[in-house]
C-alpha cells in the first residue's frame, strides 16, 4: 500500500501538465487496485440487531473542534451517553457498548476493533463539524464511500487528522497520510459489503433530525473515514452540527440539544432495527 500511495502521489504531482483525460489515471489505478484486493471484512448475515457500538469522537488530549469554549469531545460524549440510554429504553434487548464513556483518548483503529471484537451489528460514531464560514449549519451523516465534493473530503481530512496523535500511525494504518487526497480516496473504497445498509441507516437518521425534531439537515454523504475503515458491520459517522455556527453551537451545548439529537438517532436506530428484522424474517420464511 505504501508503494501505491507513492505512485499516486507522483502521478498527481504531474497532473498540471497532463491532458484532462489523463488526470483520471490515478483514480483508475485506485479502483483497479481495490477491485483486485479482497475486502477487509466478510459480510455476515444476521437475523437481528442485538449489539450497537456507540463511538464518542475525540477525547482526552484530543479535544476535536473548539469554538467559544465548547469542545467537540465533550459534546460528542454527552450525545453518545444519552443515545445509549435512549436505545436501551426503547430496545431493552439491545446491548450497548461505548468506545469511551469518559474523557479519554481512544485511537481510531481501537474504536473499530471494539466493534469487531464484540461482533456488533451497528457502529455509530458521533462528531461535531466546523468550518471557516460561520453561517454554515446543520447535521450531516456519512457512510464510507468516495467523496463527491471537496467539502466532504475536508470533513474526512479533519477527522482523520487524529491519527497524527497516535504512535506509529504510518505502520498502523498501512502508510496512510492524512494530508494526502489519494489516501482518503483509497480508504473511501472500503466497507462496500455494508454500503447499502449504512446509507439506509444514515438516511433514517437525517430524516428523524429534519422532520422529527425540525433541525436543519445537510443530508447523507460519503467520504473516506479511517474510523469506519475496518468495521465489519454497517457503520456511519454523524456530524451533529457546526460548532463554528453560533446557533448550532449553543444548541449542541444545551441539555435540550443533546436530548433531541440523541432521541432522533435512537428513533432512527429503532426504525432501522424493525425494518432489518422484518426483512430477515421474510427471507427465513
Amino acid at each position: 500500500m505504501k508503494m501505491l500511495f507513492s505512485m499516486l502521489s507522483a502521478n498527481l504531482n504531474k497532473q498540471m501538465n497532463l491532458p484532462k483525460w489523463e488526470k483520471i489515471v490515478p483514480f483508475l489505478v485506485i479502483f483497479l487496485f481495490v477491485a483486485a484486493t479482497p475486502p477487509t471484512s466478510k459480510k455476515i448475515y444476521k437475523k437481528s440487531i442485538s449489539t450497537v457500538v456507540i463511538d464518542a469522537g475525540h477525547g482526552g488530549h484530543d479535544p476535536g473542534c473548539l469554538s467559544n469554549g465548547v469542545r467537540e469531545k465533550e459534546v460528542t460524549l454527552a450525545i453518545a451517553l444519552s443515545l445509549g440510554a435512549k436505545i436501551k429504553e426503547q430496545m431493552p434487548d439491545v446491548k450497548i457498548i461505548y468506545t469511551r464513556s469518559s474523557d479519554k483518548f481512544v485511537e481510531l483503529w481501537e474504536r473499530a476493533a471494539i466493534a469487531n471484537r464484540n461482533n456488533a451489528d451497528l457502529f455509530i460514531s458521533i462528531h461535531c463539524n466546523a468550518t471557516k464560514n460561520p453561517s454554515i449549519h446543520g447535521t450531516e451523516t456519512f457512510a464510507m464511500g468516495l467523496h463527491k465534493a471537496d467539502d466532504n473530503l475536508d470533513v474526512a481530512k479533519r477527522e482523520n487528522d487524529v491519527v497524527l496523535l497516535e504512535d506509529n500511525y504510518i505502520q498502523r494504518y498501512e502508510g496512510f497520510d492524512p494530508s494526502s487526497p489519494e489516501s482518503h480516496i483509497y480508504f473511501s473504497l472500503f466497507q462496500n459489503a455494508y454500503m447499502d445498509q449504512s446509507i439506509k441507516l444514515a438516511a433514517g437518521i437525517e430524516k428523524e433530525i429534519s422532520s422529527g425534531i425540525n433541525r436543519p439537515s445537510r443530508g447523507v454523504k460519503q467520504a473516506g473515514f479511517v474510523v469506519l475503515w475496518k468495521t465489519k458491520m454497517p457503520s456511519i459517522l454523524i456530524e451533529s452540527g457546526f460548532l463554528s455556527n453560533k446557533t448550532d453551537r449553543e444548541y449542541l451545548n444545551s441539555a435540550k440539544g443533546v436530548d433531541e439529537i440523541s432521541s432522533a438517532i435512537a428513533n432512527a436506530v429503532s426504525n432501522y432495527k424493525k425494518s432489518f428484522e422484518a426483512v430477515s424474517s421474510n427471507k427465513i420464511n
